[in-house]
């Protein structure tokens, strides 16, 4: 049994950023801070996890990519001549 975490996936994934926002919120909330605060700071928290989630998806792809298996790549050029 592999009691590992995959914090690639972790930090990458939408549900994992809502929880954080999720919990992020209730806790300034909980500390009475300004509703505009609390704005400010969820949105920092959803920037970060949409930049970290793009690192990866790119960094997988350009893996794919150097390992051959990019299949649905086109050059506009063909496309271009395959269309006239």
């Amino acid at each position: 049994m592999n009691n590992k975490i995959d914090w690639k996936r972790k930090l990458s994934s939408r549900k994992f950023w809502a929880a954080i926002v999720g919990l992020v919120t209730a806790l300034l909330t909980a500390f009475k801070f300004d509703e505009a605060v609390a704005v400010q700071v969820t949105s920092v928290i959803m920037a970060f996890g949409t930049l970290i989630a793009y690192i990866f998806a790119e960094g997988f792809i350009d893996g794919k990519r150097e390992e051959g298996n990019i299949t649905n790549i086109i050059n506009t050029e063909e496309l271009k001549e395959s269309k006239e």
